[in-house]
């Protein structure tokens, strides 16, 4: 009897945890008629899915329940509104932002209408353009399931504290609350196992992607080392001067530098100190050479985009890749000519799977790499419609391998993060025909926001 009873208990347990989770995680108890934004943003704290009373028509209550889940689920920073067709649209989606204060993506269904909005730092305005576009035309389930489903896999940022946190509590028996405890307990052991696992899968990724990258950072140091063995320059010898030296030690510095944060690289953003090192190793050798040859100091430019390792770039070309768009690169004097008579630059190639491949068509770990070469403003577009590009594009790329562009993107908050009213207000301008001045999918006059309603 009781060997019987002892077998029972987990059973028992397990019923238990299903009815206290039941209990503290239910459906969502629905609001009252919204009559402002503020009712609307109150509940997107508490829930990723509002359905106004008036637009409940639209989307069922076990709909937006399942809607809910899967957003919670998936631990992503993603609101979705159901309102009427007469919610006042001005400056809908900024003062929806503003009244959450939580950094995210906004969707919201308006009578038949549909837009959406998102902080730049969970996903770029354009990305947000192309999914609102995807579903068009749908009905209101199937466009919100189409929507989140799409914008699940590629937004940044994870879920808001303040949807885990249960409410405030009304209605949670003691009983729940114990059996809750004791599924924590149980759990603990399980759920710090596989953290631990989550935790080491990436971190074995990032060695893979380092290692990747060892290979090509090693030949760009050998290069320049080189480069430094080949210099006929000795600070003593006649008509050096001390601009002269301290260009040479500058390099030398460089050089000694990227070595040196090499060998204590850890992840593959730490790369990027690498080649900043090196570029700035290699225009110090075009001032000294300069310098020596009694010419002109060439002005401060970026390597050439084709291979870094041929030195500071002399002149910007227009370039089209295979398929690719047309844009600006800066080049070489070498790559300048070959162009000029037609030829092919001298691309570099590094190896992957799939054989050499051009360094932008290599994959993420390369965007370190060419963002300590081309960090800031410049890098963006001289990658536009290149794979690395594209990767370098996405907010979860930022999480694997850091940035590459320097300074550039967002400031400070990820997704889920309470921001407040600190946002910029060009991601949430616009919407519904309002002409909110952030881009406006109702009158095709946004720029790259135009089209839609």
């Amino acid at each position: 009897m009781k060997a019987a009873l002892t077998r029972a208990l987990p059973g028992l347990l397990i019923a238990l945890t299903l009815a206290a989770l039941a209990a503290l995680w239910g459906p969502a108890p629905r609001a009252h008629a919204a009559t402002d934004v503020s009712t609307v943003a109150d509940a997107l704290r508490k829930n990723p899915v509002y359905v106004d009373p008036a637009a409940s028509g639209q989307l069922s209550t076990t709909d937006a329940d399942s809607l809910a889940a899967k957003i919670k689920k998936a631990d992503k920073p993603v609101f979705v509104a159901v309102l009427p067709t007469d919610f006042p649209v001005k400056n809908l989606f900024q003062n929806l932002r503003t009244s959450t204060g939580v950094t995210g993506l906004y969707a919201v269904r308006l009578g038949d209408r549909f837009d959406a909005r998102a902080d730049s730092s969970v996903m770029s305005r354009t990305a947000v353009q192309n999914l609102v576009t995807s579903v068009q035309g749908e009905g209101t389930n199937a466009q919100l399931t189409d929507f989140t489903d799409r914008a699940l896999a590629s937004i940044g940022g994870s879920a808001p504290a303040s949807w885990g946190s249960g409410g405030d509590g009304d209605g949670v028996s003691a009983g729940a609350l114990i059996a809750v405890g004791a599924v924590v307990v149980a759990g603990g052991a399980g759920a710090y196992t596989l953290v631990r696992r989550n935790r080491r899968r990436k971190e074995e990724e990032q060695r893979a992607a380092l290692d990747k990258l060892r290979v090509v950072v090693d030949e760009d140091i050998t290069a320049f080392g080189e480069e430094l063995d080949r210099l006929d320059f000795h600070p003593a010898e006649a008509g050096a001067d001390d601009a002269m030296r301290a260009d040479y030690e500058r390099a030398l510095d460089a050089y000694e530098r990227a070595k040196g944060a090499m060998a204590a690289a850890e992840r593959p953003e730490d790369v990027r100190g690498v080649t900043q090192a090196l570029e700035d190793g290699r225009f110090s050798l075009a001032v000294l050479a300069a310098r020596r040859e009694r010419r002109p100091l060439p002005e401060r430019r970026a390597p050439c985009f084709f291979d870094p390792r041929h030195g500071p770039s002399v002149a910007d070309v227009t370039w089209t890749p295979a398929g690719g768009a047309t844009r600006e690169v800066p080049v070489c004097a070498a790559d300048r000519a070959r162009l000029a008579d037609g030829l092919d630059p001298a691309v570099r190639e590094v190896d992957t799977e799939y054989g050499r491949r051009p360094y932008w068509d290599a994959g993420p770990a390369y965007g370190p790499w060419a963002g300590g070469y081309f960090g800031g403003g410049i890098l963006p577009g001289l990658l536009v419609g290149t794979l690395l590009g594209s990767m370098m594009a996405t907010p979860s790329y930022a999480s694997d391998y850091g940035s590459g562009y320097g300074d550039f993107g967002a400031a400070g908050y990820d997704g889920g993060d309470v921001s407040g009213s600190n946002f910029d207000p060009g991601d949430f301008g616009g919407g519904f025909g309002d002409g909110g001045g952030g881009g406006d999918f109702g009158g095709g006059g946004g720029g790259d926001f135009g089209g839609g309603f």
